[in-house]
């Protein structure tokens, strides 16, 4: 496990079945929640789920299973890859809880076992804001090239690079701009859901930041076809890109 990787493991494992509890409820209450209407969960993404009986899908960077619980629901054989063990806890409850199973392996996406996982899976699913948590997008793209089966779908979704350029304006771009390449620190994700005080004992975590192009031409690279891209409001229907979806096939 890579300097970077390791310093977001420690974040990653700071209260984070905490924090979960208090955003999500218990894993009863979450898995009670998702049976009401699991491919409903997928929100924006649930184009690229239906009829998913007996798909091998990988979830990577699954953190709670909030995804995989869903897809596991809809037929899916779901596998998580995720670096945190408190993700694991809540993630394993949810599907116990919601009747199902889903397999979940701690560990860094870098050292996934090729031998095992290569020409694998049917469907990727990412989502939720995880590309900035990788220093070397080439690498981490080639790698889930290498977990799809011929005929492979990459779904991959993350938070649009514009945004934080228009929502924080000017002055951030001069100390973090739109093309650095930086690796610097930042606060995990759920920290400001704790009180002042508490924060201050949050560990930060590692992250860099990336071009629209430098994204969408990893995926073209790695040998995967794009089929679309799009672009996505925010939950309160903002005038300005928040989120991207990819999907690309191998």
């Amino acid at each position: 496990m890579n300097e970077q990787s390791s310093k977001n493991k420690v974040a990653w494992e700071f209260r984070a079945y905490e924090f979960w509890n208090k955003r999500d409820g218990s894993p009863q209450d979450k898995a009670n929640k998702i049976l009401e209407s699991p491919i409903a969960c997928l929100k924006k993404h649930k184009q690229y789920f239906y009829h998913i009986e007996g798909k091998k899908i990988a979830n990577l960077c699954g953190s709670n299973g909030r995804k995989a619980v869903p897809l596991a629901l809809l037929g899916a054989e779901v596998t998580v890859f995720d670096i945190s063990e408190e993700n694991k806890k809540y993630a394993l409850e949810l599907a116990h809880y919601a009747k199902t199973s889903i397999d979940y392996i701690i560990g860094d996406i870098y050292d996934i076992n090729l031998k095992k996982y290569g020409n694998y899976f049917d469907i990727l699913y990412l989502e939720g804001g995880i590309l900035h948590y990788f220093n070397d997008i080439g690498k981490f793209i080639s790698i889930l090239y290498s977990l799809l089966k011929e005929g492979g779908v990459l779904v991959l979704s993350d938070f649009h690079p514009l945004r934080k350029c228009i929502v924080e304006g000017s002055e951030s771009l001069t100390r973090t701009g739109y093309f650095d390449q930086e690796l610097r620190n930042g606060d995990i994700a759920y920290k400001h859901y704790f009180d002042e005080q508490e924060q201050q004992e949050f560990p930060d975590v590692s992250v860099r930041s990336y071009t629209l192009s430098e994204i969408i031409n990893s995926v073209i690279t790695s040998g995967l076809t794009l089929q679309k891209f799009d672009e996505h409001r925010g939950w309160e229907n903002e005038n300005i890109p928040w989120e991207f979806t990819i999907s690309a096939i191998k």
